[in-house]
């Protein structure tokens, strides 16, 4: 179960001193549909669907009795490099996105590189890394009658060997039929048949407040049941934009990973996969991939072996209420395309810098999450009609769509020389002047203004020196001359796109 600060849930390791030995428990678990195709599932569905009990409360107990058994526990065995040095990548980070397994799995690790460093200085001969026994458990559920299974990817991931356990105790080795780790969603299947199912929600979004149950093995307690309610739909969660996720505060801890999440109609409507936690236990914000998205990621993986995800070659951000403003929207909605990649699908399409993007396919994109998480579950090829706010009106464009594997390539600067003149604070309180070109050599730009200092509204908006200016109000800008009359055709709201680092971002500013 991820972990976040939010990650996939951590596994946790025993050092064994004599035998130098690690024991990791790791969480998750995968959902896949076929239950819709499969006779025991379709026995399970709507025609079935519970009720809530007679005082009015959701019927947990039913649900738990009826589904429980299609829960299954899955343990996984591997090996695991581990160095007796720590690199800067290897400190833990607050905030950070985990799994609920990988948070009691840092103690365990640190106490092993602890050993064995001290192993190291006392005796020598020992390598700077060594491959460590490690085991794992998490959580899935059955979804066709013949044996297949959906868990997550981290659940699975690395693992030599993988053993599903029934609640009838009965044991089976698992195949590991393919795993996507863009959206943390694996498919394993066992030689089995009439096994208990769950039953799929349909492909709506479930509703803020609706009860939820969730079942599954935290800290190795085989079939736990925990409930709660959604809090949130459509979650972004930092390095996971494929997946839409659906916010809860249904008890989740490390096991859970890969467990259903179900509704009081005893529908899985997701797969439990995060929670965010200072200390890699519950603290009421829990994560699950919508079963929808699950499902397409099986439907492929049993269809051709392998998952392929599109890619549009954009950067995007929210729109505030500021941002909004300078663009001329009625209101902040839309993905707001910061960066548009050379030689990528937007590119071909016409999609510029300074765009939002309002609809794909008719489907409104309300945050900046939404596009991502549409595109990454299209398939590469495929033609898509995006709607988008440019310079104050509608335009429609059409893109064809990459593949999420194949990057594009990156313009080279022309290394032309820049003048050193250099323009005072203006209306946006922005001392500006043009790229050098070693500075151009370094950014990958072929133009732009540094900023070289900053003042009234620049300040209050947090510009800071040495950040890159690109566009105002979409419109690129390349020299002073631009950035002067762009500034001053302005009205209250201006949108400025800096280049600070690798990353490139709009920053609203209130003029005066």
């Amino acid at each position: 179960m991820k972990t976040s600060t939010l990650a996939p849930q951590r596994r946790s390791i025993v050092a064994m001193a004599a035998a130098t030995a690690l024991m990791l428990a790791a969480i998750g678990t995968h959902e896949h549909s076929h239950a819709q195709t499969s006779p025991s599932t379709q026995n399970a569905t709507s025609a079935d669907r519970l009720l809530p009990s007679a005082a009015g409360l959701p019927d947990i107990a039913s649900i738990a009795a009826r589904f429980g058994p299609a829960v299954v526990n899955i343990s996984v065995s591997g090996t695991r490099k581990v160095s007796t040095t720590r690199s800067p990548k290897d400190e833990p980070t607050a905030g950070d996105t985990d799994d609920a397994d990988d948070a009691a799995g840092d103690d365990d690790a640190d106490a092993m590189r602890e050993f064995l460093r001290g192993f190291q200085q006392r005796f020598g001969g020992l390598p700077p890394q060594m491959e460590m026994p490690v085991r794992g458990e998490g959580s899935g559920f059955i979804v066709r009658a013949d044996g297949l299974i959906l868990t997550n990817a981290h659940v699975v991931s690395g693992a030599d060997e993988v053993v599903v356990k029934l609640t009838d105790r009965r044991e089976f080795r698992a195949k590991v039929l393919g795993s996507d780790k863009l959206t943390d969603v694996a498919v394993l299947k066992i030689d089995a048949s009439n096994l208990p199912v769950v039953a799929l929600a349909p492909p709506q979004a479930p509703r803020v407040g609706d009860w939820v149950m969730a079942i599954g093995s935290p800290f190795g307690f085989e079939n736990t049941v925990t409930a709660g309610v959604i809090s949130a739909t459509r979650r972004s969660l930092p390095g996971d934009g494929f997946v839409p996720f659906i916010q809860t505060d249904v008890a989740i801890n490390p096991g859970n990973s890969g467990g259903p999440l179900i509704n009081m109609r005893g529908e899985v409507v997701g797969i439990n996969s995060q929670i965010y936690s200072g200390t890699g236990g519950y603290q009421g914000l829990s994560f699950a991939i919508p079963i929808d998205v699950a499902q397409r990621i099986e439907q492929q993986i049993l269809s051709t072996g392998k998952v392929r995800h599109a890619r549009l070659g954009v950067g995007i951000q929210d729109v505030n209420q500021s941002l909004a403003e300078a663009f001329k929207l009625d209101k902040p909605t839309g993905a707001l395309v910061s960066e548009v990649e050379k030689g990528s699908a937007a590119e071909r399409a016409g999609i510029q810098s300074g765009d939002v993007v309002l609809a794909v396919n008719g489907q409104a994109i309300d945050l900046a999450g939404d596009l991502p998480a549409i595109v990454g579950l299209a398939q590469p090829g495929e033609q898509i009609k995006l709607e988008v706010w440019r310079h104050g009106e509608r335009r429609s464009l059409q893109a064809r769509l990459d593949d999420a594997t194949i990057k594009t390539a990156r313009g080279e600067d022309d290394g032309a020389s820049s003048p050193t003149v250099k323009a005072p604070p203006g209306r946006m309180g922005l001392a500006l002047r043009p790229l050098s070109a070693d500075e151009k050599r370094v950014s990958g730009l072929a133009s732009g203004l540094v900023v070289e200092g900053v003042s009234g509204p620049a300040a209050r908006a947090g510009v800071h020196p040495g950040d890159l200016l690109l566009a105002i109000d979409g419109h690129t800008v390349s020299n002073l001359a631009q950035a002067g009359a762009a500034a001053n055709g302005s009205g209250k709201s201006v949108a400025i796109l800096l280049q600070r680092g690798g990353a490139k971002i709009y920053v609203p500013l209130r003029l005066s």
